[in-house]
């Protein structure tokens, strides 16, 4: 393990404990005599931290992952439109009245993402084994076929929500939408860490294809690389990792757009050792920032995914103009 990995699996390590003190109820750890101290500790605090540690992780690997696949700095995995389509399962569940069931909600969401992840393999896939697929044309067309997923779904969502059947569903969805980890439990993270963590085991293995890809798509085959299984691996790493984030905790986004940018200057800017270090930052950023969420002093808590929206539209708009100032990115995130 690297400096700078084990530097961020210290700071983690850090951060859960304070994140489990810290709250609208600070709990004293060497006066515990709140009532239920133990019970806020171990059934409402500490499967939300370890939630929002796991799901951090998949967002962040999947962001680092899609930079290096389309060699793009602006990728994020909602570019694919898996997350917009989990999301839109999931608010099918609400608009059918059917949410309310044990697992339904989150079995409607991966539904969606797994409908997103075969319908990429559809009409992405199939130009694997050709040319112009990994970079070049067949990057163009996995992008492209992303966006007309995102745009699809976005569209049947806000559909979704105008024809609500009844004012509760409708607040509902909208709510749920906006992202956050309140109220989650232990249930929710024994769906979401199995999912997350299958997802970033086939991440890490796409580590040594994204490298070959520096050196350009005819160098890259020359070294072994199969795009159509490198495609694969992104697809169901992507997938997995978002699609369980959404499943238990609604949108949330810019994790993957900005924890790359942020770890990247101190590696040596190969995909492959990216994606291990985004996973940590993504932990430590959604651990911290659900911990500051809990702790602004509002009459109802702050959505974590409204909070990290106020954080990552300034950092994209910065982003923007930083590539403005420098010469046409060339592919090499270098």
């Amino acid at each position: 393990m690297t400096r700078l990995n084990l530097t961020l699996a210290a700071l983690l390590v850090l951060a859960l404990p304070l994140s489990l003190l810290a709250g609208k109820v600070w709990i004293d750890p060497l006066h515990p005599a709140l009532p239920n101290a133990a019970l806020i500790l171990i059934d409402l605090r500490l499967p939300r931290a370890l939630l929002a540690i796991t799901l951090g992780a998949g967002l962040g690997a999947s962001g680092a992952a899609m930079q290096g696949y389309l060699r793009n700095p602006l990728a994020d995995p909602g570019l694919f439109g898996i997350a917009p389509a989990a999301a839109l399962g999931a608010v099918l569940s609400f608009w059918t009245g059917l949410s309310a069931g044990p697992l339904i909600l989150p079995l409607f969401a991966l539904t969606g993402a797994g409908g997103a992840m075969a319908l990429l393999g559809l009409i992405a896939g199939h130009r694997g084994d050709g040319a112009g697929s990994g970079a070049g044309g067949g990057i163009a067309l996995f992008t492209l076929a992303g966006m007309m997923i995102a745009s699809l779904a976005g569209a049947l969502m806000s559909l979704a929500i105008s024809l609500a059947p009844t004012p509760f569903a409708q607040s509902e969805i909208v709510t749920w939408l906006m992202g956050a980890l309140t109220d989650r439990s232990w249930s929710d993270l024994t769906l979401a860490a199995p999912l997350t963590f299958a997802g970033l085991a086939l991440l890490r293995a796409s580590g040594p294809s994204l490298d070959a890809l520096l050196l350009g798509e005819a160098a890259a085959r020359s070294l072994g690389l199969e795009p159509r299984r490198l495609q694969a691996l992104l697809i169901a790493g992507v997938g997995l990792t978002v699609g369980a984030g959404v499943a238990v905790a609604g949108i949330i986004g810019f994790v993957g757009l900005m924890v790359p940018h942020v770890v990247r200057p101190f590696t040596d800017r190969r995909p492959s050792r990216l994606i291990v270090p985004s996973a940590l930052a993504g932990a430590l950023l959604l651990l911290v920032a659900d911990c500051l969420c809990r702790l602004i002093p509002t009459v109802t808590e702050l959505r974590l995914g409204i909070a990290l929206s106020l954080v990552g539209a300034p950092f994209f708009l910065a982003l923007l103009l930083r590539l403005r100032r420098t010469p046409a990115f060339d592919g090499g995130l270098g």
